[in-house]
Protein backbone atom coordinates (compact mmCIF):
# COMPACT_ATOMS: atom_id res chain seq x y z
CA UNK A 1 0.00 0.00 0.00
CA UNK A 2 2.80 2.38 0.92
CA UNK A 3 4.62 1.76 -2.37
CA UNK A 4 1.43 2.48 -4.32
CA UNK A 5 1.11 5.85 -2.60
CA UNK A 6 4.78 6.66 -3.33
CA UNK A 7 4.30 5.73 -6.98
CA UNK A 8 1.24 7.95 -7.23
CA UNK A 9 3.07 10.92 -5.58
CA UNK A 10 6.03 10.52 -7.96
CA UNK A 11 3.65 10.43 -10.92
CA UNK A 12 1.84 13.52 -9.60
CA UNK A 13 5.14 15.41 -9.22
CA UNK A 14 5.98 14.70 -12.87
CA UNK A 15 2.51 15.77 -14.08
CA UNK A 16 2.67 18.88 -16.30
CA UNK A 17 -0.85 19.12 -17.74
CA UNK A 18 -2.02 21.86 -15.32
CA UNK A 19 1.19 23.91 -15.49
CA UNK A 20 -0.19 26.16 -18.19
CA UNK A 21 -3.34 26.90 -16.19
CA UNK A 22 -1.29 27.75 -13.10
CA UNK A 23 1.06 30.02 -15.08
CA UNK A 24 -1.92 31.72 -16.73
CA UNK A 25 -3.55 32.33 -13.35
CA UNK A 26 -0.33 33.88 -12.04
CA UNK A 27 0.13 36.19 -15.04
CA UNK A 28 -3.42 37.26 -15.93
CA UNK A 29 -3.85 39.78 -13.07
CA UNK A 30 -0.71 41.85 -13.77
CA UNK A 31 -1.29 41.71 -17.54
CA UNK A 32 -4.91 42.88 -17.26
CA UNK A 33 -3.84 45.62 -14.81
CA UNK A 34 -1.17 46.81 -17.25
CA UNK A 35 -3.67 46.87 -20.12
CA UNK A 36 -6.23 48.80 -18.06
CA UNK A 37 -3.60 51.32 -16.88
CA UNK A 38 -2.46 51.83 -20.48
CA UNK A 39 -6.04 52.36 -21.62
CA UNK A 40 -6.74 54.83 -18.80
CA UNK A 41 -3.56 56.76 -19.57
CA UNK A 42 -4.41 56.86 -23.28
CA UNK A 43 -7.85 58.26 -22.52
CA UNK A 44 -6.33 60.91 -20.23
CA UNK A 45 -3.86 61.97 -22.95
CA UNK A 46 -6.66 62.11 -25.52
CA UNK A 47 -8.90 64.22 -23.25
CA UNK A 48 -5.97 66.52 -22.47
CA UNK A 49 -5.34 67.11 -26.18
CA UNK A 50 -9.01 67.81 -26.80
CA UNK A 51 -9.02 70.28 -23.89
CA UNK A 52 -5.95 72.00 -25.35
CA UNK A 53 -7.76 72.43 -28.68
CA UNK A 54 -10.72 73.89 -26.81
CA UNK A 55 -8.44 76.37 -24.98
CA UNK A 56 -6.83 77.46 -28.24
CA UNK A 57 -10.21 78.03 -29.93
CA UNK A 58 -11.47 79.99 -26.91
CA UNK A 59 -8.23 81.95 -26.72
CA UNK A 60 -8.67 82.98 -30.33
CA UNK A 61 -11.91 84.74 -29.37
CA UNK A 62 -10.05 86.63 -26.65
CA UNK A 63 -7.10 87.43 -28.91
CA UNK A 64 -9.29 88.97 -31.61
CA UNK A 65 -11.19 91.09 -29.06
CA UNK A 66 -14.60 89.48 -29.64
CA UNK A 67 -15.04 88.75 -25.92
CA UNK A 68 -13.82 92.16 -24.76
CA UNK A 69 -15.94 94.09 -27.27
CA UNK A 70 -19.02 92.07 -26.31
CA UNK A 71 -18.31 92.86 -22.64
CA UNK A 72 -18.58 89.20 -21.66
CA UNK A 73 -18.43 88.41 -17.95
CA UNK A 74 -16.46 85.49 -16.55
CA UNK A 75 -19.59 83.30 -16.61
CA UNK A 76 -20.32 84.27 -20.22
CA UNK A 77 -16.74 83.49 -21.27
CA UNK A 78 -16.98 80.13 -19.52
CA UNK A 79 -20.02 79.48 -21.72
CA UNK A 80 -17.87 80.34 -24.77
CA UNK A 81 -15.31 77.78 -23.56
CA UNK A 82 -18.06 75.21 -22.98
CA UNK A 83 -19.38 75.77 -26.49
CA UNK A 84 -15.88 75.05 -27.85
CA UNK A 85 -15.58 71.91 -25.71
CA UNK A 86 -16.91 68.64 -27.13
CA UNK A 87 -19.35 66.33 -25.40
CA UNK A 88 -16.45 64.65 -23.56
CA UNK A 89 -16.57 67.35 -20.89
CA UNK A 90 -19.29 68.37 -18.44
CA UNK A 91 -19.60 72.13 -18.70
CA UNK A 92 -20.16 72.61 -14.97
CA UNK A 93 -16.78 71.03 -14.19
CA UNK A 94 -14.73 73.20 -16.55
CA UNK A 95 -12.63 75.83 -14.76
CA UNK A 96 -11.33 78.92 -16.58
CA UNK A 97 -8.56 81.28 -15.47
CA UNK A 98 -7.71 84.35 -17.59
CA UNK A 99 -4.90 86.73 -16.62
CA UNK A 100 -3.34 89.58 -18.55
CA UNK A 101 -0.23 91.77 -18.36
CA UNK A 102 1.43 94.46 -20.43
CA UNK A 103 4.53 92.32 -21.13
CA UNK A 104 5.66 88.72 -20.85
CA UNK A 105 7.95 89.27 -17.85
CA UNK A 106 5.12 90.45 -15.58
CA UNK A 107 2.68 87.70 -16.59
CA UNK A 108 1.80 85.39 -13.69
CA UNK A 109 2.65 81.86 -14.85
CA UNK A 110 2.67 80.09 -11.48
CA UNK A 111 0.88 76.76 -11.41
CA UNK A 112 -2.74 76.85 -10.35
CA UNK A 113 -3.68 74.42 -7.59
CA UNK A 114 -7.37 73.69 -7.05
CA UNK A 115 -8.58 73.26 -3.48
CA UNK A 116 -11.41 70.86 -2.73
CA UNK A 117 -14.17 70.86 -0.12
CA UNK A 118 -15.43 67.77 1.74
CA UNK A 119 -17.65 66.82 -1.23
CA UNK A 120 -14.67 66.90 -3.63
CA UNK A 121 -15.78 70.10 -5.38
CA UNK A 122 -13.33 72.83 -6.33
CA UNK A 123 -13.58 75.90 -4.09
CA UNK A 124 -11.16 78.24 -5.90
CA UNK A 125 -12.13 81.57 -7.41
CA UNK A 126 -10.31 82.00 -10.72
CA UNK A 127 -9.03 85.25 -12.25
CA UNK A 128 -10.71 86.94 -15.17
CA UNK A 129 -8.67 89.74 -16.72
CA UNK A 130 -9.00 89.72 -20.52
CA UNK A 131 -6.69 92.70 -21.09
CA UNK A 132 -6.88 95.27 -23.84
CA UNK A 133 -5.39 95.60 -27.32
CA UNK A 134 -1.72 94.60 -27.35
CA UNK A 135 -1.81 93.00 -23.86
CA UNK A 136 -0.34 89.57 -23.16
CA UNK A 137 -2.95 87.06 -21.98
CA UNK A 138 -2.61 83.62 -20.40
CA UNK A 139 -5.68 81.42 -20.62
CA UNK A 140 -5.83 78.24 -18.57
CA UNK A 141 -8.70 75.80 -18.90
CA UNK A 142 -8.83 73.07 -16.26
CA UNK A 143 -10.93 69.96 -15.88
CA UNK A 144 -10.97 67.22 -13.25
CA UNK A 145 -11.00 64.07 -15.39
CA UNK A 146 -12.42 61.05 -13.49
CA UNK A 147 -10.02 58.12 -13.20
CA UNK A 148 -11.69 54.72 -13.33
CA UNK A 149 -10.52 52.50 -10.46
CA UNK A 150 -8.33 55.30 -9.07
CA UNK A 151 -6.97 53.27 -6.11
CA UNK A 152 -5.51 50.75 -8.56
CA UNK A 153 -3.54 53.45 -10.39
CA UNK A 154 -1.71 55.59 -7.84
CA UNK A 155 -0.14 58.61 -9.47
CA UNK A 156 -2.88 58.95 -12.09
CA UNK A 157 -5.44 60.34 -9.65
CA UNK A 158 -5.43 63.04 -7.01
CA UNK A 159 -7.13 62.85 -3.61
CA UNK A 160 -10.65 63.03 -5.01
CA UNK A 161 -10.13 60.26 -7.59
CA UNK A 162 -9.63 62.43 -10.64
CA UNK A 163 -6.74 63.67 -12.77
CA UNK A 164 -6.45 67.44 -13.26
CA UNK A 165 -6.15 68.31 -16.94
CA UNK A 166 -4.74 71.78 -17.63
CA UNK A 167 -4.68 73.38 -21.07
CA UNK A 168 -2.72 76.62 -21.37
CA UNK A 169 -2.38 79.13 -24.14
CA UNK A 170 -0.46 82.40 -24.07
CA UNK A 171 -0.93 85.08 -26.71
CA UNK A 172 -0.79 88.80 -27.45
CA UNK A 173 -4.13 90.47 -28.09
CA UNK A 174 -4.59 91.90 -31.56
CA UNK A 175 -5.15 95.66 -31.95
CA UNK A 176 -8.93 95.49 -32.21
Amino acid sequence: MLTAIRKRLRALAKEERAATAVEFAMLITPVVSLILASLQLSIIFFADQVLQSCAMASGRELMTGQVQQAGDTQAQFKTVVCNNAPILFTCGNIMVDVQSATDYSTLNTTALTPTYNAQGQVTNTWSYSTGGPGDIVILRVMYDWPVVAAPLFPGLANSNGSHLLVATTVFKNEPY
